[in-house]
């Protein structure tokens, strides 16, 4: 390739890559360099340039496709000296230009709310009535919530009334400034570090205006419109303290009012507000508004003496209950805060996007409504091309049970649940659901990537909906109907069916800048699936509950639809408050026979676990962690034709390999393999099948969901199908000792997975049975079994527990950097405040295990960085406590890169763990778990190989992944 590298670097940094570059390309100008070059030396010359890299360092890559066209490839060091397409801006002028002019200036004596020079009591109406009516759409019957949104509305930029706002907004210098978070002062010598925003003030002037006698707003709508209006905008980022509490909001914005006094500032703001009042009774052509009785002109300053401790309102707080049921009222707090707030946000977003003379003009012809409804439309064909393809299943007793069923759900009060057996053709009944409730979009949310990708292979494979669009969106992957089709940025959540993962829509209640997604989520047909994996997954649970109680306050409207072959029914009573009656289930139509055989091992005796033997036959072995599916399939690697998934690929063999399982375990597959070794990641909705099942002990959910993979196509009438449990003592016994049992411990479901056992040893240990009568064991010990109940409230509450130290520690404040602190780089990082666990990229070199006695340490990593910043990292994570070793320093391998890094691949020497930890979130600085041959040589060899070292194993066969080289010791024969 032909590339061209331009220098924009600064001061000593001008020197230092002029070597580099001079060293790999002709210079063809003062400043720029062209040459032929690889891929390989191309990655060479980023490399050394970023060794090199300092403040002043600016460097861009063009590759030249054409005579008329070249490419950014990549950017090293300030990006700010290139524009997005590397383009260096040649010149710069002070002077007006024609198209900054203005036709409309600022007034002196009014008020306005942004550079856009709207009206402030305009742009408080519109946005009150926006929030109330979006509201009022999305929730029609929840009248005295959609009020206080009004009045929310009608408060949130209340404190824009601040002098040292008007002064800036009024500066012509500021025409159409547009920020991500609103519009807030952005002078050089102005900080928020000693002044309230705007939104602060808002909710102190409501705090001192609040009128007690309005009986249509309660204690607890208050506190929604207090939350609402101190969180439409993110917090600033503040190196001071002192905002915390309304004196202290009072103290800093008296300190800073120099003309008028706080009393001013408050007769101000009631005149504002009488103005909303009159825009709001001429528009709705009434004589009275709601507006008029939410404050008092009457107001005591003395207010601040006696309630100025009070702390601002929590962004999102949960507090240790011990009763599960307990937990509903906080749940239901957090929900209508989500609500109200995602409407104000969203409203002040739609409206701030208007000119003042469009707001003007929509005031005045009173166009809000016509508005809204706009926004909020979607018009597909989807009813029409799912009612197309259920005319494509045969007629008979199955598929008249499944719309039967179908339309039960339809009649649900609020959120319908589905409990369909596994193989019961759980898919269907939904889509046929999603029709009978005329749905325009399905947002189709599961709990894991591998189970999108297992829906989204099931509903472009199979033909449901040719001519529909289906959208995979994930951190991973997003596509649309076909694996090579990437979606378009613009396109991403626009697809007729949506299948995405609940991370996404967390975005929506634990963030500021997706604030509004929530709208998209309350406005859409919404279908969780696999659902139950939430219940013990800390914060999941609370979170979940949290989407689905916004969901529950539409009521009929609800539009929800939760499925899973097995409904975690004391969460859904005790959590969820779900009727009954709302709960659909479908029977299972396999008439095959069924066994299940526990073998109980000792897990010091590798040889005695069932989970390493070798099997012929075509046999599922799951397991409950990816390490134990990495062992057994490299101790029997040449014994068996088998296959491995886990989580433990890079991103390319992660597609690579599910597609490989799919196709080959799929009903009429390839049959390519015969043995399947796997981690969890297979165990639901996978519509795979086997001949016999070998499984770890785990909880019930899980079981049942392993064994829906047992015979799913229920074509085994001649034999029995078993399904051999591995379980060991401690597990039997409910004790936290042993992996297996410690296993289970942290994912707070052993004492359920003890009790589990107990039931199955007791109603069907060594009997044939068929589905349904496992499917009313399992019904029957969440709702009759008071042992197990006491067990399974036992492993919910200490995840509740654990989810409230999470969300208190993980989802903080919402908090905006200043542009100028901000690193502007491309690629996806992980978030500081991650739910799942944290995470950081690493890299690590590879080696051969063929022969595991005679590992051969490759020359070579598990993956390249990419050459253009467009293309993706096909990146590696692992947890921070495997690469600190889990507080064991003879296991640290962070600690080991830090000392050796610098001398294998180059760079400054670091000086702390946690500065590598904390660039570790970006894919292109990961931390080095092991190293290639060629570079232990230059820090003394073989000798100086770390003994846990984690390698990325592959053999003949296929890749197996990451494992540490102390796993392999524990591999007997």
């Amino acid at each position: 390739m032909i590339v061209t590298f331009v220098s924009q670097c600064q001061k000593k940094a001008l020197n230092r890559t002029r070597r580099v570059l001079d060293a790999f390309a002709n210079r063809i100008g003062d400043n720029t360099w062209q040459t032929v070059i690889t891929e390989d030396g191309l990655i060479a010359v980023k490399k050394l340039l970023r060794k090199t890299a300092s403040k002043n360092t600016a460097v861009s890559c063009h590759w030249v496709r054409s005579r008329a066209r070249s490419e950014l490839v990549w950017v090293v060091g300030n990006r700010s000296q290139f524009n997005h397409s590397g383009i260096v801006p040649v010149n710069t002028t002070s002077k007006e230009l024609i198209m900054d002019i203005v036709i409309r200036k600022a007034e002196p004596n009014t008020l306005y709310a942004n550079t856009h020079l709207q009206r402030l009591d305009e742009h408080l109406f519109a946005v009150a009535y926006v929030a109330e009516r979006l509201h009022q759409h999305l929730l029609p019957k929840q009248n005295l919530q959609s009020t206080a949104t009004f009045v929310a509305g009608c408060l949130h930029d209340l404190g824009k009334i601040d002098p040292c706002f008007q002064e800036w907004v009024k500066n012509p210098k500021k025409k159409y400034f547009v920020a991500d978070d609103g519009q807030h002062i952005d002078d050089k010598k102005f900080s928020f570090d000693n002044h309230p925003r705007h939104n602060e003030i808002s909710v102190l002037l409501y705090h001192f205006l609040d009128n007690n006698t309005l009986k249509q707003i309660n204690v607890g709508h208050k506190k929604a419109i207090k939350h609402a209006v101190y969180w439409h905008h993110a917090k600033p980022f503040r190196k001071a303290e002192g905002f915390a509490t309304y004196g202290e909001i009072y103290k800093k914005f008296t300190n800073n009012l120099k003309d008028i006094g706080f009393s001013q500032v408050l007769k101000n703001a009631i005149s504002l507000l009488k103005n909303v009042e009159n825009i709001d009774k001429e528009y709705r052509a009434t004589e009275e508004t709601v507006i008029t009785k939410a404050y008092s002109e009457a107001y005591d300053l003395e207010v601040i003496a006696e309630q100025g401790e009070l702390p601002l309102p929590s962004y999102k707080k949960y507090e240790l209950e011990e009763n599960p049921q307990n937990y509903t009222s906080q749940i239901k707090h957090n929900a209508d805060n989500n609500i109200v707030r995602s409407c104000l946000i969203t409203a002040d977003r739609w409206v701030s996007a208007f000119s003042s003379t469009d707001l003007q003009q929509h005031i005045k012809n009173k166009t809000l409504e016509g508005f809204i409804t706009e926004q909020l439309l979607v018009e597909s064909s989807l009813c029409s091309q799912i009612e197309t393809c259920l005319t494509q299943f045969p007629v008979g007793e199955r598929t008249n049970k499944q719309s039967e069923k179908a339309h039960e759900l339809v009649k649900a009060e609020s959120v319908a649940v589905l409990a369909g057996a596994a193989g019961c053709g759980k898919t269907k009944i939904a889509l046929e659901w999603a029709k009978l409730k005329n749905a325009q979009q399905i947002v189709w949310i599961c709990p894991r990537v591998q189970i999108c990708q297992g829906l989204f292979h099931e509903l472009i494979s199979e033909q449901y909906l040719p001519n529909s669009t289906i959208e995979i969106n994930t951190g991973e992957f997003k596509f649309t109907n076909q694996w090579d089709k990437p979606t378009a940025e613009v396109d991403y959540f626009s697809g007729d069916i949506v299948i995405t993962t609940i991370d996404q829509i967390f975005s929506a209640i634990i963030t500021h800048t997706k604030a509004n997604s929530l709208i998209n989520f309350l406005n859409a047909h919404i279908v969780f699936d696999e659902y139950h994996e939430y219940i013990n997954m800390p914060a999941f649970n609370l979170l979940f509950a949290e989407l689905i109680a916004c969901k529950q306050k539409q009521e009929k409207q609800a539009n929800t639809l939760l499925v899973s072959a097995t409904p975690p029914y004391f969460y859904l009573r005790q959590i969820l408050e779900i009727d009954r009656d709302d709960i659909v289930e479908m029977p299972s139509f396999n008439l095959s026979d069924y066994r299940i055989e526990f073998k109980v091992f000792d897990e010091a005796k590798q040889v005695e676990n069932p989970l390493y033997h070798t099997h012929q036959s075509k046999t599922f072995v799951i397991s409950n962690t990816a390490v134990t599916a990495q062992k057994s399939f490299i101790k029997n690697q040449h014994q068996e034709n088998a296959v491995l998934l886990h989580s433990k690929f890079k991103k390319s063999d992660k597609k690579l390999w599910f597609d490989e399982v799919y196709e080959s375990f799929k009903k009429q597959g390839t049959n390519k393999f015969t043995i399947l070794r796997s981690g969890p990641i297979v165990q639901a909705s996978l519509n795979i099948s086997c001949d016999y099942m070998v499984s770890e002990m785990t909880s019930p959910e899980n079981m049942l969901q392993r064994l829906g993979r047992l015979d799913r196509f229920g074509e085994n009438h001649k034999t029995t199908n078993v399904l051999t449990i591995a379980i060991t003592d401690d597990v039997i016994n409910g004790k936290s000792k042993g992996n297996s049992s410690r296993f289970l411990n942290n994912l707070h479901s052993l004492q359920t997975s003890k009790a589990w056992y107990e039931c199955l040893q007791d109603k069907l240990n060594g009997k044939i049975f068929r589905l349904p009568e496992l499917y009313c064991l399992y019904k029957n010990f969440y709702e009759q079994n008071t042992k197990a109940k006491e067990a399974v409230a036992s492993d919910l509450m200490g995840a509740l527990k654990k989810s409230v130290q999470l969300i208190s520690e993980k989802v903080i404040d919402p908090i905006t950097v200043p542009p100028k602190n901000i690193q502007n780089k491309a690629g996806a990082k992980i978030s500081k405040h991650s739910l799942r666990g944290d995470n950081r990229f690493v890299q690590m070199a590879v080696y051969d295990l063929n022969n595991p006695d005679q590992p051969i340490f490759l020359e070579q990593y598990a993956y390249q960085p990419p050459i253009s910043e467009r293309d993706e990292f096909d990146n590696l994570t692992a947890s921070t406590e495997e690469i600190q070793g889990y507080g064991d320093s003879n296991k640290n391998l962070l600690a080991y890169m830090k000392s050796k890094h610098h001398n294998i691949i180059g760079g400054t020497p670091a000086h702390k763990d946690f500065i590598l930890l904390n660039e570790a979130r970006d894919p292109e600085f990961p931390v080095y778990l092991s190293y290639t041959p060629n570079g232990l040589d230059k820090v003394g060899g073989e000798s100086a190989r770390h003994s846990h070292a984690i390698y990325y194993a592959v053999c003949d066969k296929q890749p197996i992944g990451a494992i540490s080289m102390q796993q392999l010791t524990s591999i007997k024969d």
